[in-house]
Parts: structure tokens; sequence; C-alpha cells
């Protein structure tokens, strides 16, 4: 909006580095100031609060009676940031934007099911599964699109899979690429999802993530950069960094609500948005495997589910104490505060090696 504005007067609101800046700044001051009365809104409408697992770790239960629905208070910040600074006519803008505000709504209503029946069990995890498929099929359908429509664009540019380390490989899949980019999309949103455990566990790491991947579209959206760096350059994509910067300023506002002992929790409103964010941006950059480095904290989360359900149905045995892996480590005697500060490290390690591949082709 203030782009369309303000940009035909003032030169400084053409720089994408000003107005990502912007953004972040906007994005945080929103939670700072709104925070408390959101969080105080929140629990009166809330009653009881988010339920708790019984199965869970001891140390959990005491946290009975925290609100939920946090995420609630993280994408409106992340909106008001987005709208207000990038440019509203560019089509990745609003590809991201509907990526989050749906997988936003569909935590919605896993989290209003919960609290509304007060038990951890939300709304059916195939009708969750089969919306989330839905909105990344949409998504990706029409970033394949727009790449293949791009101006010097190669061939199939839309529907092909680019590698890290390699700086000339794509590998046209055709519309497989579609299967490809949805499996991305769902999959990081609910890995996400699963990490959002214990206090400031999920933001950290999102807000690491958001901030590498800020540099990443910066790159790749950059003709001359992208060039320099040997990336494949995709036009127009540099505006989501203005996104990545409100989902930063986001959290940082958020996390200083959410720092133990958590005022609020994000809830599903919040981890699966933000995930799908992750991933779709990973989709219209064509750095999906870079977002598994980068995000590598995640994947690991998600993994452990898989593996332990597995493991059960198929042996009958467990491999962790407790999945998420988190929990694993909980049920060890790691305090929830060592696991979150070692996770964040591991989180931060993980996006400094996927910061390499940029340059290692």
């Amino acid at each position: 909006m203030l782009y369309e504005l303000l940009h035909p007067h003032f030169n400084i609101f053409t720089y994408l580095t000003f107005r990502t800046a912007g953004a972040v700044v906007t994005a945080a001051l929103i939670l700072f100031v709104f925070g408390k009365p959101m969080i105080g809104w929140l629990r009166v409408r809330q009653g009881k609060g988010q339920p708790i697992r019984t199965e869970g770790p001891e140390t959990h239960f005491k946290k009975a009676g925290t609100p939920t629905m946090g995420g609630a208070m993280i994408l409106l910040s992340i909106f008001v940031g987005a709208l207000l600074w990038a440019d509203l006519k560019n089509p990745y803008v609003w590809i991201v934007l509907g990526v989050t505000a749906g997988y936003g709504f569909i935590g919605f209503l896993d989290d209003y099911a919960k609290v509304a029946k007060q038990k951890t069990d939300g709304v059916s995890s195939l009708l969750r599964l089969a919306g989330e498929f839905v909105i990344a099929f949409i998504a990706v359908y029409f970033i394949a699109q727009l790449q293949n429509a791009g101006d010097n664009a190669p061939p199939g540019f839309g529907t092909s899979i680019a590698f890290p380390f390699f700086k000339d490989l794509l590998l046209n899949l055709g519309w497989f690429t579609l299967i490809f980019g949805m499996i991305v999309v769902v999959g990081f949103g609910n890995a996400v999802n699963m990490t959002d455990g214990l206090d400031g566990l999920a933001i950290m790491p999102v807000m690491i993530a958001s901030a590498t991947f800020g540099l990443i579209v910066y790159l790749v959206g950059n003709f001359v950069f992208a060039n320099y760096l040997q990336l494949h350059f995709v036009q127009g994509v540099g505006e989501i960094a203005i996104i990545l910067g409100a989902v930063l300023g986001a959290g940082l506002g958020f996390l200083w609500w959410n720092a133990p002992p958590a005022q609020i929790f994000m809830g599903d409103t919040g981890s699966l948005a933000l995930g799908g964010l992750l991933g779709i941006t990973a989709v219209a950059t064509k750095h999906e495997f870079v977002l598994a480095i980068v995000g590598g904290l995640f994947v690991l989360e998600l993994v452990s589910v898989i593996v332990q359900v597995t493991s059960f149905k198929l042996t009958g045995k467990r491999v962790f104490r407790m999945a998420p892996i988190h929990h694993h480590f909980e049920k060890l005697g790691w305090s929830e505060p060592t696991v979150v500060i070692r996770f964040w490290i591991i989180a931060t390690v993980l996006a400094l090696i996927g910061l390499t591949t940029l340059k290692l082709r």
C-alpha cells in the first residue's frame, strides 16, 4: 500500500531492503503494543485455554489454562506489515499470503475444536490434509504458470526442480513437479506444527529460517546477484522478502509473550500457517532442498513422529520415549529451557549450512 502511494515521490520506497526493514518494525510493534490486550481477550474467550495431553511430560500440567490461538496475533501483524510495505501488484505476494491465510484458517478450526471440546483431538487428520493439499495445489500451479511465462525463463522452468551445489542442473518433471511442490508445502506446514510443543521452541527456528530465506529470495530475485552466485534467477520473487521480514518482526513480538513461562501458545493457527509460508517460499524460489537443510530441525521433528508411529505399528515397540523428539529429551530429564535453547542452536547451525549452498556450486 505504502509502496503504491509513495514510491513515485520518494525513491527510498523502491528499495527492497528499506521496505523489508519497515515490515520487520511494523509487525514487531503491533505485537509489542497490542499483544497484552490481545492475550487478555483470548483468555476471556477461551476460558480453560488449550487442553494439555495427559500422556505428556508431567511438567506441562502447570501450563493448563494458558490461552492458545496466538498464531492469530502473529498472522495479523504479518499481514499488516506485508500489505503496508509490499508491492501489491506482485503475484508472488498474494500467492504466499494466500497459502498463509488458508493454512492459518485450517489451524484455527483445529484449535477451536480443541478448546470447544476441551480435548487434544481437533479436526480429523484426513480433513485437515485434504484442505492443505488443495491449497498447496492451487498455489504451486500458479507459481508454475508464472515461471513458465517469465521473461527469459528457460523452457519448462516452472515445472523444473533445481538442486543445490549444481549451477546449471534443472530437472524438468513436467506436471509431476506439482505433486513434489504440494508435498513440500504440506510436509513443512505439519513439520512446524509438530515442533510447536514447548515455550518458544517453534517461533525462534521459524524466525531463523525466515531470515535465511529472506536473503535467498532477495538474491534469487535480483538478476545481478543471481548471475554472480550462479543461482537460477526467478523474476519477481524478491518481493517475498517483505513477507519474510514481517514474519521476523512478528516472531520477535510474539516471543516477547511466548518466552518461558508462556502467556500464550501459538497453536495450530500459527504453526501450520508459518510452516506453509516457508514451504511455498521454497517452491517459489526453487530452493526446496535448501529448505530441508535450513529447516532441518523441523524435518527431524516430523521424521521422529513418522519413525515412532511406524515402529509401533509394525513391532509394537517405540524408538523414542515420546514423539515428537523434543518430548523424548524431556523424558530423558532435560529441562524445557535446555531443550529449547539447544534446539535453537541446532537451527542456527543448519541455517548457516544452508547458506553455504548459495556459493558452493
